[in-house]
């Protein structure tokens, strides 16, 4: 039993962790914002898991919570935004497609570098998904920084926050619905302001390209 746990477990981190490499590979919001819906079902779902196995009933109420707002509200939120810019022109990464793939696999090499001593002192049976944990928040941090237009880099700090939420859930064998909740409800605020800046700046400077609006300030 505890072994299926396991692989459960890393089948759905390796999930969640493919869907921020798909942000590295595809070109298109419309791709982002699939990845990222995609990305939060299977945080729910890995909740679901850790709360069938450690028999924590407030898991599942979480993970329902998680599709509600994660896995449908916020990708209507992001497609409303991808339609209302969608007319401006396609925008080349500050990091090509091949080499933004080749330093997404250094982070995840250096991830497992990272885990493998806590994995050593740890005996919990989610161990097994901190390495790409971990590797997922490199990826989503390096979303942030080599991409141009704010909706991706908005992208990219959402799929942050499901990191964080998934080393929560890895390293600690489920974590407490309070403290989860307080987090996400953080990240909700964040996307929000986001949100709120990035129609600002296209209502002021008619782009989202951030290489632009770097631009103007000379």
């Amino acid at each position: 039993m505890t072994r299926t746990f396991s692989q459960l477990v890393t089948l759905a981190s390796s999930g969640m962790l493919l869907t921020a490499l798909i942000v590295l590979w595809r070109k298109g919001v419309p791709a982002y914002i699939s990845a990222y819906k995609w990305q939060a079902w299977l945080l729910a779902a890995l909740m679901a898991i850790v709360g069938y196995f450690a028999d924590d009933r407030q898991l599942y109420a979480m993970s329902v919570v998680l599709v509600l707002l994660k896995g449908v509200a916020i990708p209507r939120l992001l497609a409303t935004m991808q339609r209302r810019f969608g007319a401006e022109p396609a925008t080349t990464p500050y990091v090509n497609t091949e080499t933004s793939l080749l330093i997404a696999g250094l982070l995840v090499l250096f991830a497992y570098v990272i885990a493998r001593p806590l994995m050593a002192v740890t005996e919990l049976p989610t161990r097994e998904g901190l390495p790409l944990a971990i590797a997922l928040l490199f990826v989503s941090l390096f979303i942030i920084v080599s991409r141009r237009k704010a909706i991706t880099q908005v992208i990219g700090f959402l799929m942050l926050e499901n990191a964080i939420a998934l080393v929560a859930v890895v390293g600690t064998y489920g974590v407490p619905v309070l403290v989860e909740f307080g987090v996400f409800l953080d990240a909700l605020m964040g996307f929000l302001v986001m949100q709120i800046f990035v129609y600002q700046i296209h209502e002021t400077f008619d782009t989202i390209d951030v290489e632009q609006l770097t631009r103007l300030r000379h």
